[in-house]
């Protein structure tokens, strides 16, 4: 589920709490977590609703001045089933504080070569990206992926995995390693 920046400071504040979305499929479960730019958002419950059950305190609490403005918004929406999703601040990103710890010590060392070593389970694949990312910071990742011989998507999927370890960081246009990954690199190619 894509929020927009604003909403996401709306619902950090706790001026929003509730977020209405259409969907053939819920990209989104009741008691889950979604990580943002923003931070960590928990997902209270997620309820199919008709249209003409929406109240105006709910279209409020979701940022809008009017069940009007809220209708309009909607129309802009693709097709499918409306859903009521309540959403809270559940915490900053808690990759931020992991990514910016460049000191390993040889118990964090090993911690980290055994999730790669999970995540290389069905074939090598970590060392190769990591080094990609430390050699071309900033390109796009289809040109990474291209490098590799990959589609976009399942490179961009990796990346997201190396991420949540606090080994890259999403830039404006492509990514870096963290000054984690790049403690990790230097552990790993030695």
């Amino acid at each position: 589920m894509l929020l927009k920046a604003e909403v996401l400071a709306e619902i950090k504040a706790g001026r929003i709490d509730i977020v209405f979305r259409r969907w053939k499929r819920s990209t989104v479960r009741a008691g889950g977590t979604l990580m943002t730019s923003a931070g960590l958002l928990a997902i209270d419950a997620v309820d199919p609703i008709r249209l003409e059950e929406v109240t105006l305190s709910e279209v409020e609490r979701a940022g809008f001045a009017s069940l009007e403005a809220f209708r309009g918004w909607l129309d802009t929406m693709k097709s499918g089933d409306l859903c009521r999703i309540r959403v809270r601040y559940a915490g900053e990103d808690t990759r931020l504080a992991l990514r910016a710890n460049g000191r390993l010590d040889a118990a964090a060392l090993a911690e980290v070569d055994a999730a790669l070593g999970k995540l290389d389970a069905r074939g090598s694949w970590t060392d190769s990206v990591l080094a990609l990312i430390a050699k071309h910071p900033g390109r796009l990742a289809k040109d990474l992926a291209s490098t590799l011989g990959m589609e976009k998507a399942p490179f961009k999927a990796r990346v997201r995995k190396l991420k949540d370890l606090g080994l890259t960081e999403s830039l404006e246009v492509g990514y870096r390693l963290s000054p984690r990954g790049e403690a990790v690199r230097a552990h790993r190619t030695r």
